[in-house]
């Protein structure tokens, strides 16, 4: 080991990490933050942090805590559980940095959904949402139906750019239409009903998903902020989708209005 190389392990050493981290014990208690200073290690990123905490629970004052909870799975960005807002940017835990973050590390909850405890909140809201539009495709599956339909590999491409959602709810939280003022059901969930109605055998239910976008807390709740895009951490086109939608959903009034029989064409 030559000189330089230990000089560099002893400053590795001797840095330490500092988190602010929101707190709640209950859902219904008040939140309040604690500080952390943890030991640095290098390529660490936010939830291998938490993992130090959760293994000696004590705050930067050097007081015996609770551990701090969090929702995680994966860990690689595809379950899409490790959401919360990391220096005021809701945005995946798993793939947040400690590099490149500034300190003090700022961890708390996404305030759109009701948190449960800590950074944990509960996003049954999203799921409801997805009955709500009926985000699945229908198949019979009392006897074989062979092969399924073929997509064109054009459309084929962007649908699976579409169907990378994890509904992990960040997108909910950039937006500012999504509060407790509004139903509106928020840019995930309008991104998939474009990708169900785009396919072959989904497009049989097109006529209801529309007709759930235009109903309250649909489309017409969306402010075209452009937040959500910004946001998603896999990069899905969801403007595009809501620009596609205003104009299926405007096809589909005049369809209903003069009693079309072509309503899913």
């Amino acid at each position: 080991m030559t000189q330089q190389t230990a000089v560099q392990e002893q400053q590795v050493a001797s840095k330490t990490v500092k988190f602010e981290i929101q707190r709640q014990d209950t859902p219904e208690s008040k939140p309040y933050f604690e500080s952390f200073e943890i030991p640095y290690r290098p390529n660490m990123n936010v939830i291998s942090a938490l993992m130090e905490i959760r293994r000696n629970p004590v705050n930067a004052n050097g007081e015996k805590t609770t551990p701090v909870n969090w929702d995680m799975n994966c860990l690689e960005e595809v379950c899409g559980a490790c959401s919360m807002v990391i220096n005021g940017r809701p945005r995946q835990s798993c793939t947040a940095l400690v590099d490149q973050l500034t300190q003090p590390i700022k961890l708390e909850p996404m305030r759109t959904f009701p948190v449960v405890r800590d950074l944990v909140v509960d996003r049954e809201f999203m799921f409801d949402s997805l009955k709500r539009i009926k985000a699945w495709i229908p198949i019979d599956g009392t006897y074989d139906l062979g092969e399924g339909p073929r997509m064109p590999e054009r459309k084929r491409q962007w649908t699976y750019e579409l169907s990378k959602c994890m509904t992990c709810g960040v997108c909910l939280e950039a937006c500012p239409n999504v509060n407790d003022k509004t139903n509106f059901i928020g840019p995930a969930l309008l991104s998939q009903v474009r990708l169900f109605n785009a396919h072959p055998t989904g497009a049989m239910n097109k006529d209801e998903r529309l007709a759930t976008l235009m109903a309250d807390g649909g489309l017409g709740e969306c402010g075209n902020s452009q937040n959500c895009v910004v946001a998603c951490p896999k990069g899905i086109p969801l403007t595009t989708s809501i620009a596609a939608l205003n104009r299926d959903t405007t096809v589909q009034m005049f369809k209903n209005f003069f009693g079309s029989d072509h309503m899913v064409d």
